[in-house]
């Protein structure tokens, strides 16, 4: 069946893919962001993500190349530098900085999922949403939680909203979704 007939009734987009690019990680992770690959594919959504070559960056957009999809990398030149471009890309975006990718991945995309990540991950995760606060985007953010790998941090939203640090409930900015039958983008 080609991928336009398993397509579900999704407006095809540029969904951009936030996660860790840490090889270090349960196999568990890199099989979700495998089947993400192939779901972004098999919808005929495009990924958008950072270009890495390792972790769960390089397991998405290998799964989504080799699943008929497009892949975008949006690479800061330090990265080129240390040569640990991924060669799964259709489309390469070189920046100069972590602040340059953010910026043109919040351009380039029209949804967000958040895999598992560390500190740049959650840099990401926040940066759009701020973005989404202050009305600089309307666009769909959805963290995946695998496992329950994001429970202390939505703990946490839930405790900065029960002590007035957030204007409005985060539950209205982030989706959050435990399995890839979840997500809406």
């Amino acid at each position: 069946m080609e991928n336009r007939e398993k397509r579900r009734n999704f407006a095809v987009m540029n969904v951009c893919i936030f996660c860790s690019a840490n090889n270090q990680i349960a196999a568990d992770y890199f099989e979700k962001a495998k089947e993400l690959g192939i779901w972004c594919a098999e919808n005929g959504h495009s990924i958008v993500f950072g270009g890495h070559d390792a972790g769960l960056m390089h397991a998405v957009s290998r799964a989504c190349k080799d699943a008929g999809g497009r892949v975008i990398g949006i690479v800061p030149r330090r990265i080129e530098e240390m040569g640990r471009l991924t060669p799964f890309l259709d489309v390469h975006v070189p920046c100069e900085d972590l602040t340059d990718r953010k910026q043109l991945m919040m351009d380039m995309s029209d949804a967000f999922i958040v895999m598992p990540g560390g500190i740049g991950t959650l840099d990401e995760l926040f940066t759009v949403c701020a973005a989404a606060t202050l009305g600089y985007h309307h666009k769909p953010i959805v963290l995946y939680d695998i496992g329950g790998f994001w429970a202390p941090l939505t703990a946490l939203l839930d405790h900065l909203a029960t002590e007035g640090m957030m204007r409005a409930p985060w539950r209205q900015l982030i989706r959050v979704a435990r399995d890839i039958d979840e997500i809406t983008v």
